[in-house]
This record gives C-alpha cells, sequence and structure tokens, in this order.
C-alpha cells in the first residue's frame, strides 16, 4: 500500500529494503563540504559519503551509471544542490539504505525531523522504545547522510553529539546552521 503523505515514499522504501545491492556511482565534486559520491541502483539511492579530494580523479573514472540509475543520480544531485543553496527543506527521493531491521527504523525516524530542528539521542531512543546509544549507533551507521538527516539528532545535556561523516561534528555543525537549527526547548541553540 502507497501512502500519499509527504515522505511516505522514502519511508516506503526503507522499510521494504534489505541487504547490500548493485550500485552505480556518481561523484559530485564541488559541494560547500568538499567533494561527494552518490551510489544508486535502477531503483533508489543507496549510499552518500564524502571521499577525500586527493581521490577525485579516481572516483571519476569509477563512477558509471546505467539510464535509470542515471535518473536517480540526476535527481538527487539536482537536490543536494537545492538542499545547499538553501531552497530545499525536505528530500524526495526513493531511497533504499542496507542496514538492520532496527538501523532502518531509527532511520525512518530521523525522515520525520523537520528541518531546522534537532531531536536528543535520548528522545530518539523513546520513539523507536530503545536506548540513546543504539540510536548513536544507527546514526553512525547511516548510509545516506544529509539526506536522512542523522545530522539533526544531537546530544542532551547542550551537546551536539557526534558525527561519522568526513569532518565530523564540523560537517555537523555547517548543516546545522545552514538549517538555521533550533534545539530543543530545553536546550539552548547549539550554533
Amino acid at each position: 500500500m502507497t501512502s500519499t503523505q509527504p515522505g511516505a515514499r522514502i519511508r516506503d522504501a526503507i522499510l521494504r529494503t534489505t541487504g547490500p545491492r548493485a550500485a552505480a556511482t556518481r561523484l559530485m565534486a564541488d559541494t560547500p563540504l568538499g567533494p561527494i559520491r552518490l551510489a544508486a541502483d535502477g531503483e533508489a539511492l543507496l549510499a552518500l559519503d564524502w571521499i577525500d579530494p586527493a581521490d577525485v580523479a579516481e572516483a571519476m573514472l569509477a563512477a558509471e551509471a546505467g539510464s535509470q540509475t542515471a535518473r536517480i543520480l540526476d535527481e538527487t544531485e539536482a537536490q543536494l544542490r537545492r538542499y545547499f543553496a538553501g531552497e530545499l527543506d525536505r528530500f524526495d527521493l526513493p531511497l533504499a539504505p542496507a542496514g538492520t531491521e532496527f538501523r532502518r527504523a531509527v532511520w525512518t525516524a530521523m525522515l520525520e525531523i523537520p528541518y531546522g530542528e534537532t531531536e536528543t539521542y535520548g528522545d530518539m531512543a523513546r520513539r523507536v522504545g530503545s536506548v540513546a546509544r543504539a540510536v548513536g549507533g544507527a546514526c553512525g551507521a547511516n548510509p545516506i547522510p544529509i539526506v536522512i538527516p542523522c545530522h539533526r539528532v544531537v546530544g542532551g545535556g547542550h551537546s551536539i553529539g557526534g558525527f561519522s561523516a568526513r569532518g565530523g561534528v564540523d560537517t555537523k555543525r555547517f548543516l546545522l546552521h545552514l538549517e538555521r537549527a533550533r534545539t530543543p526547548e530545553r536546550q539552548p541553540r547549539l550554533l
């Protein structure tokens, strides 16, 4: 059954997908956070990761895509450019990150955190029926950061928490600043 709610296509894609899938890649060399590699198959975006600027030439040679996969990568790239320009606050992409059932549940819950807002690891843990440390592990294993907004999950006690992507918490701060993120009421602004 397909839902018409915003983001439903993304949530449905996460929930229906398990295990690794064959992928084609594309390099976005000119983002505000440095080079980003996208991976997709013919149905959905599978991964987004930062690569070392020294590896850009090799990544460009390795990048290839079939026509359906190219459409997904084109749309992902277009939406990321709009996001970085401050023109997009919600991605609408088919997603299929590989992960355990628990991690996919956490990633699905992250999609519900609105642009410009944050949620603590503890609050997220209560929503998914787990503990903060496990939520942190799922954040760290997120294969599609930015699109699945793990940067919006922050620590309690005025802490920004960690970020596993290239640049660590500096990247997380950049993304939160880009979104002008507000923290939960009991916390002051992080930025």
